[in-house]
């Protein structure tokens, strides 16, 4: 039977109105926001020569943006699914009970992948050797670059998208491994085509979002500046909209102006640029849960 390309790709295009799931936006931009506060944090310690504790902080800050993305991920797939989206605290401890999975199963296909690497490796070693050298180099060049090629590209359209959403909606680490043996033996040029798709979904939502915000940051910046009289710099007026925060704006060797307010302007611009990070990323989300149901919907 012919994969029902027309209504998958339907089913992926849908995939625009992630902004609407307010549950997930919420999760997303919380998650976003405690893992900023916690790099920063891991930066002051850092700064202070403490490597320890900049670690430790680093981890916790990785650990709240996986939890927070698999969070996510648990209330799009009810939505893309016509479920009623649950509650966002009932999302984070399900994501609690079941982010492992998606670890086991990222970590599988690593061992694997490594596996291959280190015997390419070794044949690229052995290319060392006299007489046997050079016709071996013949055969690994060409082998080697599709073989590494041919794994990255598997990595961005198929492991790294749709572990997570295999996971969400209700497979262990097992039957993840088997859902992705199944798509790369079967249904690998269907799956990069749908991937496809959702990669250019997410390129159209970020032009949008970018036009929006760089031209309502010029267009605020004139009328603050011109028409309110505000004394701050542009520079520093539309440093937080393109995601400086005072200590990374400081460090660009520029002292901050203004005092209260322009401290207050870098806040209010780091807001604006988090939700420009968020809205492309709930579509990624919301298309790599589409495309998943779209590939089992047989099942």
């Amino acid at each position: 039977m012919s994969f029902p390309l027309l209504p998958a790709l339907s089913r992926v295009l849908a995939s625009v109105d992630a902004p609407r799931n307010l549950r997930a936006l919420y999760a997303l931009l919380a998650g976003f926001c405690m893992t900023g506060l916690l790099l920063a944090t891991a930066q002051s310690a850092l700064a202070r020569g403490d490597s320890v504790l900049s670690a430790l902080w680093m981890g916790l800050a990785l650990a709240v943006a996986f939890f927070g993305v698999n969070t996510t991920g648990l209330l799009l797939m009810d939505q893309a699914r016509g479920l009623p989206v649950r509650d966002p605290q009932d999302a984070l401890s399900d994501a609690l009970r079941s982010g492992h999975r998606v670890l086991l199963a990222l970590l599988a296909c690593v061992a694997l992948a490594a596996v291959g690497v280190a015997v390419l490796a070794g044949l690229l070693w052995a290319t060392r050797w006299p007489w046997v050298g050079a016709p071996l180099m013949a055969v690994v060049l060409p082998v080697g670059v599709l073989a590494l090629g041919g794994l990255a590209f598997v990595v961005v359209v198929l492991i790294g998208p749709l572990a997570g959403p295999a996971v969400w909606a209700g497979r262990h680490s097992g039957g993840v491994l088997a859902f992705l043996r199944g798509r790369l033996r079967h249904g690998l040029p269907e799956t990069a085509l749908l991937m496809g798709a959702v990669y250019l979904l997410v390129a159209l939502t970020t032009a949008a979002v970018s036009f929006v915000v760089v031209t309502g940051g010029k267009l605020l910046a004139g009328l603050a500046i011109l028409g309110a009289g505000i004394e701050l710099p542009v520079r520093q007026l539309l440093a937080g909209v393109a995601g400086l925060g005072p200590r990374a704006f400081s460090a660009s060797g520029i002292a901050l102006e203004g005092g209260n307010l322009g401290l207050a302007a870098l806040v209010g611009g780091g807001v604006v640029f988090t939700l420009a990070l968020v809205l492309p990323t709930l579509v990624w989300l919301r298309g790599c849960c589409a495309v998943y149901l779209a590939l089992t919907e047989d099942e």
